[in-house]
């Protein structure tokens, strides 16, 4: 495929507000994306922001995607948690549970799972807890996707999925930097985000002209992209996100 033939989505976190906390800028973004990644209740969310969440995405007739984590809503998903992997298998399915309750009061479906925060980093690292995550999918509907960190090693990802009969998508991140393998540079390091806008959009551009992003050392990363992740939460979001869809 031709790099300008790619057909890039953009996919955000959404309905991450919990109570009376409000937390990013959905009804002014979520006309400019294309998939949201609706929080279930363990890192952040409640059940009248998923009806809400729910609501807002069928009215601009964005995907839905369920976007389970551990269960910390103090530390917000981002710390790792010692989980069997029965756990696993059943937060999982527990949320998707829960965000499927309001899909289906609406007439709505989710479309695919995007893990959250430190779930997702351990499912990128940890073959067991991706596994666990392929198999709670499995269980509970064969047509929902999941969404992955695109790395050059995706062929051995396609393959275990197909093993459980679930379809991947692919997914970059713009505003982090990238190890020459294809990983991103960790939190830790004071490289990790691009905060300069243009950039990201150049980047973006590059990976839809041309196929590739650099990485921090100027290596050229030739990924697969479906989706690109772009962050809500930041004061100057909804101008970043219009950057990026004129972008695409």
């Amino acid at each position: 495929m031709q790099g300008n033939e790619m057909n890039i989505k953009l996919n955000c976190d959404m309905g991450e507000s919990f109570g009376i906390w409000k937390m990013g800028q959905d009804k002014e973004i979520m006309p400019f994306i294309d998939m949201a990644n609706l929080a279930c209740g363990y890192h952040a969310s409640d059940a009248v922001t998923m009806n809400r969440s729910v609501a807002l995405a069928k009215e601009y007739n964005v995907t839905i995607g369920a976007h389970p984590s551990y269960q910390d809503l103090v530390g917000f998903g981002r710390r790792s948690m010692l989980c069997s992997l029965e756990e696993i298998k059943s937060i999982v399915l527990y949320q998707l549970g829960a965000l499927s309750a309001f899909c289906k009061s609406q007439g709505t479906t989710i479309s695919y799972v995007k893990p959250h925060g430190a779930l997702y980093n351990d499912m990128m690292k940890d073959e067991n807890i991706y596994k666990a995550i392929l198999n709670a999918i499995s269980s509970f509907d064969k047509n929902i996707k999941l969404m992955v960190l695109s790395t050059p090693n995706n062929e051995a990802a396609k393959h275990t999925a197909l093993l459980y009969g679930i379809n991947l998508i692919f997914e970059v991140f713009a505003d982090r930097n990238y190890n020459d393998d294809g990983t991103l540079v960790s939190r830790a390091q004071p490289n990790a985000v691009i905060k300069d806008e243009l950039e990201v959009a150049q980047r973006i551009m590059n990976l839809k002209e041309r196929g590739y992003l650099e990485s921090v050392n100027k290596e050229k990363l030739f990924i697969e992209v479906n989706t690109i992740c772009v962050h809500g939460d930041n004061q100057n979001a909804l101008e970043f996100i219009k950057l990026l869809r004129k972008a695409l």
